[in-house]
């Protein structure tokens, strides 16, 4: 079961029509991707995304890139939210699950995974389901450590004994617990869950009799559970891939400022995170287009450095560095884009220059326009309206689907 509803009103503008899990992300791919690349390269086939807010371009993705037919036993459906138990829409992560009961009993499963839909990362999910089994947990929770600054008010923060088993679990505390002799550490829960299905429907059915409840897996679900003794932690740090390197990368890109990080990962002289593993294949859905073109001028010739170019780009004689530039972009003479993520069918005018900035699908930039190098003009293109060009906390600035500057 892969939760897939997610609002992400801190993605701005980025989610003005279009859910969190389908935001574009690495040129070629939209985040939910790479959980079901998960999954899939797992050999897990059996998945329900279940979808909720803004979900047309989710559920064309999907069936663009996603269908698997002819083969028994094995399903990618999308399953939106139908208000099943009542005219409501899904009030939490596990009423979500709730709502959806009858497709987990309809499979006689004797687990059931239960993953996000917007982080980047790869992960063998059966190493963490052997793990669940070995243990005879009811319940297990992947975890990661994170320095204790970045857990801050953002995680539930898991304390562990020696054998595994949760002892501790705090939701998106302040101050979070540091892992003992791991001195400014914490240990996060990535709201990764595998569950034995009897008793996943048993919380649930009991959860959702509770007026008082939040419905939601880390404020209910798991303090309940843990007390018990019947919950054990994965670290992903366990975690074994081949061709991939023995240190986990994830990032839980709900921010602008996380989201242009994450992009700027992938560029950087040694990516913590790659692309490219034969014996881990990122699957998505590509349009059919030819390769991308790269054109010298009379006056400048075609220069890349540092960056990913999808197909059906066309650079002619401008300067791309360390950036990111999905399908169908293009960059006319004399043009710069520096630490930049063009979405996609974005065209970028001769002798623009265009720097830290994330332009989004079908963005269109007049010749010689400015972007991202004097923080007084860029502010002057900031409005009130919450899905208009938005500059972050950090200084990117991101405009929104669509937008002509300077003509």
């Amino acid at each position: 079961m892969i939760l897939a509803g997610g609002e992400g009103t801190r993605l701005m503008p980025l989610t003005r029509s279009r859910s969190k899990p389908s935001v574009p992300f690495g040129g070629s791919y939209r985040l939910i991707d790479f959980v079901l690349n998960n999954f899939i390269n797992s050999g897990i086939t059996r998945l329900f995304v279940l979808t909720q807010y803004k979900s047309q371009s989710l559920y064309m993705h999907l069936k663009k890139g996603w269908t698997v037919s002819g083969i028994p036993g094995c399903f990618i459906d999308a399953i939106p939210a139908q208000m099943r138990t009542g005219k409501e829409w899904y009030r939490g992560t596990a009423d979500a699950i709730y709502q959806n009961l009858t497709f987990i009993e309809d499979q006689f499963a004797d687990n059931v995974c239960i993953f996000g839909s917007d982080h980047i990362y790869k992960m063998d999910v059966r190493q963490m389901l052997d793990f669940h089994v070995r243990m005879g947990a009811d319940l297990t929770v992947a975890a990661i450590r994170l320095p204790v600054s970045e857990a801050a008010g953002r995680f539930g923060v898991i304390e562990v004994d020696s054998q595994g088993r949760m002892i501790g679990f705090e939701e998106k505390p302040a101050h979070p617990k540091e892992i003992p002799g791991s001195h400014g550490f914490a240990l996060v829960s990535m709201g990764n869950y595998i569950f034995t299905s009897h008793c996943l429907c048993e919380e649930l059915r009991r959860d959702a009799a509770n007026e008082n409840s939040s419905h939601d897996f880390g404020k209910d679900i798991i303090p309940k559970l843990y007390s018990q003794g019947r919950v054990f932690v994965y670290d992903i740090a366990a975690n074994r891939i081949q061709g991939e390197p023995l240190s986990m990368y994830w990032r839980d890109v709900g921010t602008i400022d996380a989201y242009f990080e994450a992009h700027m990962d992938l560029v950087s002289d040694h990516p913590p995170f790659e692309l490219a593993n034969p014996l881990w294949p990122l699957h998505t859905f590509y349009p059919p287009l030819p390769p991308a073109h790269f054109k010298d001028t009379a006056d400048n010739h075609s220069l890349i450095s540092k960056s990913l170019i999808s197909a059906g780009c066309f650079i002619n004689g401008a300067e791309i560095r360390q950036s990111v530039l999905g399908f169908r972009c293009s960059a006319e003479d004399g043009a710069e884009v520096i630490q930049s993520v063009l979405i996609g069918d974005v065209k970028i005018g001769a002798h623009c220059h265009i720097r830290r900035a994330i332009l989004d699908r079908g963005v269109e930039v007049a010749p010689g326009f400015s972007l991202g190098f004097n923080p007084e003009k860029d502010k002057q293109l900031i409005g009130t309206d919450p899905s208009g060009p938005y500059l972050s906390p950090k200084g990117v600035i991101v405009i929104p689907k669509g937008m002509r500057l300077g003509f």
